[in-house]
């Protein structure tokens, strides 16, 4: 089979490799839409998670399974299905004690395009289908179910760390297609004052659309200044970190009360350290929470997540603006989410 791989780091290129095989309880899924993220430019261009070679690249997609184990229950060729970025074991002991993104070890939830082939092959391999599949609804687009492998669920899950509530003043640091969806999830938890970060036109419209009542442009200084002078001093509850660098942290520190949370999902490329400010922090005692994870994928939270897009509580073909069809196009949308233009939020391949 075909596949659109990482070479080595700063190399990218169209490989060959034998298709992947079946276990008793995985499948082997067809791709019908596939989207980059801006984890594959970290991965192949800044060497995020050090030297890979001939990597097919990709861990958002949608698909038709063409092949299951034969210990699989519920799923069967010629379902159509979402499949989440993260793909726990869910046998493990990490997974039982309530971290199924770490299953076998730090991260090692997050299989594709990290130690494992991704999806940007004419087909890919999935473990543990029954805990990992969902079936796409019927008026949900293919197009529409890629969101829902990594954009929607890594949003959400910045909310849920951050523990918004509703009538919680919140800040969502970035507002590329994660940080949009942490917009909308802070909206669906009731958070009241939703101030936004980011400089894009076409993001910061997207973002007043989810439900944002501020947007701060951090070209316009520092995000503290401008949180503070629309919280009257206050600062906010919540924050959410889905984009940024290193530094990101320190604006967060300072924007948020004491006894506030600030919930992270922003990838950090590249770095040693992250530099939380002491006074702001209250000299270690503020009791503000500061916390990061890795979505926790999985078939219950992609039916949960599929309902909300289903039945009109969440609209993610906002996020699309550049659509492709047909394998061929991968490459240049990869080199979409490197370059970033202007009017881009999300690239999708449809195939």
């Amino acid at each position: 089979m075909k596949g659109f791989a990482m070479r080595s780091i700063g190399r990218i290129g169209w490989v060959e490799k034998e298709r992947p095989v079946c276990g008793p309880l995985d499948a082997i899924v067809r791709p019908l839409a596939v989207a980059p993220c801006t984890s594959d430019v970290h991965t192949c261009w800044e060497g995020a998670i050090g030297e890979r070679t001939d990597m097919i690249l990709g861990h958002e997609a949608c698909g038709e399974v063409v092949e299951v184990g034969a210990l699989v229950k519920d799923f069967k060729p010629g379902d159509h299905v979402l499949i989440p970025a993260i793909t726990p074991d869910w046998s493990s002991t990490e997974t039982q004690s309530g971290y199924p993104m770490h299953s076998g070890g730090m991260l090692s939830g997050w299989k594709f395009s990290n130690f494992k082939d991704g999806v940007f092959g004419e087909y890919f391999h999935v473990n543990d289908a029954d805990g990992n599949l969902a079936l796409i609804p019927e008026n949900v687009s293919p197009a529409e179910a890629c969101m829902l492998s990594d954009m929607v669920p890594t949003g959400l899950h910045g909310v849920e760390l951050a523990q918004v509530t509703f009538g919680d003043d919140v800040l969502v640091v970035g507002i590329g297609p994660v940080g949009l969806m942490a917009v909308a999830g802070a909206n669906l938890h009731g958070a009241a004052h939703i101030i936004a970060v980011g400089s894009r036109p076409v993001c910061q419209e997207a973002a007043r659309s989810y439900g944002a009542t501020d947007l701060v442009n951090y070209r316009d200084g520092a995000i503290e200044d401008q949180v503070m002078s629309l919280t009257d001093g206050r600062g906010v509850d919540k924050v959410v970190i889905a984009g940024g660098d290193n530094d990101t942290f320190a604006s967060a520190v300072k924007s948020v009360r004491p006894g506030g949370i600030i919930g992270n999902v922003n990838y950090l490329g590249d770095g040693e350290y992250v530099r939380i400010p002491r006074v702001e922090w209250g000299v270690g005692m503020g009791h503000i929470t500061i916390t990061g994870g890795l979505m926790p994928g999985g078939r219950l939270r992609m039916e949960k997540l599929a309902r909300l897009v289903s039945l009109g509580k969440l609209n993610v073909s906002r996020l699309i603006t550049h659509r492709f069809q047909g394998f061929e196009h991968v490459e240049e949308a990869l080199w979409l989410m490197k370059d970033k233009p202007a009017d881009l939020i999300k690239p999708v391949v449809v195939l």
